[in-house]
């Protein structure tokens, strides 16, 4: 998902004091409304676990979207056709889209965007690891929509019956755009799968890099995830991080097959008996090196976020000089 960070374990904060007696009533009554499907809105009372839980996912996935421009961004001048440039700026301008729906879906729960800029560009919030990975070739463009946003839409359609209004709502915009991203990454791939001899090895290669960051993208194993029990019982997310993983490889494989690619697993295989395929074991520890900012361009994200809010500082500044100088001249022609 693009929101790993959740599965971290939280440190350092105090024991939660007793709750009173209204407290308890007023979280009773909140979990019956979540138990009979009824949307939580801003101005509802909610637990404060619920609220952090809220921003600490909501923010990561913004920021996951902000992040996620970087690696597609690096071949916009090098697409090799004018359709397929307009096609990935297009996909880019959606994803800073999505961001900004979100921050403003976090805004909602009383914290301020700008508070979880910082916090990203501090290295204190996280992002979804599969962002710290480069993109080597044409390929890894076509994979990244195929796969990757295969991956997020598998995470993101639930959450479109997330029990907190503002985010759910901003996830059905996000997942038709998604569902897009993800049909011209296919048609990418299958556009590779059909060509050159060389092209086909390029998507090959592509495929055995991003394989197993991909399945890490549904976060650790449930016997590893700390937060899903309470995720799932406030209705926040609706499926554990191994049942959406064995969803996606059970859509995923068959799609593969039908480009003529090999997933780069010695261990998939159909099994009868469960109805699924049975796939090898993620290689977790690199997952949380990656997650904790080991990965392969952790670091490098991290500067070209940095500097990008640096040099756009000026522009930020001058929106806001011009829209205070359009309130004052309003004000006083009225």
């Amino acid at each position: 998902m693009y929101t790993q960070g959740l599965d971290l374990v939280s440190g350092g904060g105090k024991p939660e004091a007793p709750k009173s007696e209204e407290e308890a009533r007023l979280e009773a009554e909140f979990q019956k409304k979540i138990d009979a499907e009824i949307r939580i809105e801003p101005t509802d009372w909610m637990p404060e676990g619920y609220r952090r839980t809220l921003i600490r996912q909501i923010s990561q996935h913004a920021h996951s979207e902000i992040v996620g421009m970087l690696p597609e961004g690096n071949w916009v001048t090098r697409a090799p056709t004018l359709r397929r440039k307009a096609i990935l700026l297009a996909k880019i301008q959606d994803e800073a889209g999505h961001g900004l729906y979100l921050y403003s879906a976090c805004e909602t729960l009383g914290v301020d965007r700008h508070e979880l800029y910082e916090q990203l560009l501090a290295g204190k919030a996280k992002y979804s690891s599969i962002f710290n990975y480069p993109t080597l070739t044409w390929a890894d463009i076509g994979i990244i929509g195929w796969l990757v946003d295969g991956a997020a839409i598998m995470n993101q359609v639930p959450l479109q019956r997330c029990s907190y209004g503002p985010y759910a709502r901003a996830m059905i915009r996000i997942c038709k755009e998604e569902s897009f991203h993800q049909r011209q990454g296919y048609e990418l791939c299958m556009a590779l799968a059909e060509g050159s001899p060389e092209q086909r090895r390029m998507l090959q290669d592509a495929l055995d890099r991003w394989w197993w960051p991909i399945l890490m993208m549904f976060g650790p194993p449930d016997k590893d995830s700390w937060h899903t029990a309470q995720s799932m019982k406030w209705k926040i997310k609706r499926f554990t991080n191994d049942e959406l993983r064995q969803k996606f490889v059970d859509a995923v494989v068959p799609q593969a097959e039908r480009l003529g690619l090999r997933i780069p697993d010695p261990h998939l295989r159909w099994n009868p008996e469960r109805g699924h395929y049975d796939f090898g074991e993620v290689p977790w520890d690199e997952f949380w090196r990656v997650i904790k900012g080991d990965g392969p361009c952790n670091r490098q994200r991290l500067e070209q976020r940095r500097r990008a809010w640096e040099e756009g500082r000026w522009v930020r500044e001058a929106a806001l000089a011009h829209a205070e100088k359009r309130r004052r001249r309003q004000s006083e022609a009225a």
